[in-house]
């Protein structure tokens, strides 16, 4: 059986070493860009390759254009998937140690697969430090996979862009929800941008509301009770995401999936290439 939205640490553990099983560690700080590929070579779960959020999971900055972390293009990413091992048939796994669980970029993998077509794909619930805890075995240096041919079959309907956002933010038949914490949706302590606030129109949905205390996913039915409060009558696919830069936001889409209501879509640029407008408008506080 395919593992498509989470898995836990026993059922990884059981394949270990499974040829058709790539495990993928994409642990990253924000603010100290080498640390996560420090910490790999340190240790990691047996078998796993590393993951670097700017040189493997995102394409290049155009300043004025583009958000913090944009796609790779198609070539690239096919590139990196092929060196993993990934192809038709093979199960990825992916994990962080974000927040104390799996909630940043390990799901940023998690979508980009799907986006690409890749559905045998499944974030680590509980990461890196649930791992850890339980002490499961780890290894240290880098290690490779045997290439394989990774054939992408994109899915555009789960992308949405900045033009698009303009119409649908308006739209009472979509919604538009924020990624990010509550204070940087007011405008408050925002750390990364040059200009606080949101996308007027957007609902705020914090992706760490996702997750219990243990850094592990809520239970379905309480992320189902979730979204249903917050959607009303909107269909999942007519949810859009965003965060600061396309990353965080998958977090999102992960527990909708894993919830089993559906998929919703990514406005990849996010907060970070909405502002490179001055043109476009720009809320604050809780409006």
């Amino acid at each position: 059986m395919p593992y498509t939205t989470l898995i836990s640490n026993t059922d990884l553990a059981a394949h270990l070493g499974d040829a058709h099983w790539v495990i993928v560690d994409c642990r990253f700080t924000f603010t100290e860009p080498d640390r996560g590929r420090g910490e790999y070579l340190e240790a990691h779960i047996p078998g796993a390759v590393y993951a670097h959020l700017e040189q493997d999971l995102s394409g290049q900055i155009l300043p004025g254009k583009t958000g913090r972390h944009p796609l790779p293009s198609l070539e690239a990413v096919v590139e990196t998937f092929s060196n993993w091992g990934i192809s038709d048939g093979v199960q990825v796994v992916a994990y962080d140690d974000w927040a104390g669980g799996s909630a940043a970029v390990a799901p940023r993998l998690w979508w980009m697969l799907r986006w690409l077509g890749h559905s045998q794909v499944a974030v680590l619930d509980g990461g890196w430090v649930l791992w850890k805890r339980e002490k499961r075995p780890s290894q240290s240096g880098a290690e490779t996979r045997l290439r394989r041919e990774f054939i992408p079959v994109p899915r555009p309907e789960l992308i949405v862009a900045g033009e698009d956002v303009e119409r649908l933010r308006l739209d009472p038949n979509y919604m538009l929800l924020d990624s990010r914490s509550p204070d940087r949706f007011r405008g408050e302590n925002e750390t990364f941008d040059p200009v606080a606030g949101h996308i007027p129109c957007a609902v705020n949905a914090p992706y760490m509301d996702n997750l219990g205390s243990d850094g592990r996913f809520l239970p379905r039915d309480s992320i189902q009770a979730r979204f249903h409060q917050i959607f009303g009558n909107i269909p999942a696919e007519r949810a859009v995401f965003y965060c600061g830069s396309g990353v965080t936001a998958a977090a999102n889409l992960l527990a909708l999936a894993h919830a089993g209501m559906g998929e919703g879509r990514l406005y990849v640029g996010s907060w970070s290439e909405w502002i490179t407008d001055p043109g476009r408008p720009v809320a604050t506080g809780n409006e």
